[in-house]
């Protein structure tokens, strides 16, 4: 039987400078820390962003720290069209020529040229963590995910190591509710 992991549903989130996030809620401000996300040193904010697009906004927004060297807005496919922008599907910091939009918050706003993407679906391991499961950064894999009814392989997921990473299978929200992928969910790589 394959070595199964854990998959997390990462919803609608923005990324933001440090520049970016004193734009938005005043000279001086910072994040604010709600809670650990499941990767080491990224956590949930307090803070809220509205997202506005040609067509429609998404309001309460959530952002993810720590700051960035850039911007960055993940959505779903279905966010991109609530929205009205093009959001193609990238890995996290591949942001040229990519969607844009605008960001509000409750001191400014700021305009986004690129940065708005679709998460590429992808696999955070660690070096031990490749080994174990035979695969290396950058590797493009096939994995399963077993529900009541909605069972699903999911092509092009994209492998990540690094020491810093913690195992876990990224996914949209789009993609967790095609599987039905809710609560705690495991998959595993089709060999």
């Amino acid at each position: 039987m394959a070595e199964k992991f854990l998959v997390e549903t990462s919803a609608r989130h923005v990324h933001l400078t440090e520049a970016d996030i004193e734009t938005l809620f005043g000279k001086g401000a910072t994040l604010t820390h709600k809670k650990d996300l499941s990767q080491p040193g990224q956590f949930a904010c307090e803070e809220r962003v509205t997202l506005v697009g040609p067509k429609k906004s998404i309001p309460n927004v959530i952002i993810l720290g720590p700051a960035r060297g850039a911007t960055q807005v993940e959505v779903s496919f279905t966010d991109a069209r609530t929205l009205g922008v093009t959001a193609p599907v990238r890995e996290s910091g591949d942001v040229a020529g990519s969607g844009a939009c605008k960001i509000v918050g409750p001191a400014g706003e700021v305009d986004i040229a690129e940065g708005v993407i679709v998460a590429k679906r992808h696999i955070h391991m660690t070096p031990a963590d490749a080994e174990r499961f035979g695969v290396k950064d950058k590797d493009i894999v096939k994995v399963a995910l077993e529900s009541n009814g909605r069972s699903t392989v999911y092509g092009d997921v994209v492998v990540r190591v690094s020491p810093k990473f913690a195992l876990a299978m990224h996914i949209d929200t789009d993609e967790a509710n095609a599987a039905c992928a809710f609560g705690e969910f495991y998959g595993e790589i089709v060999k």
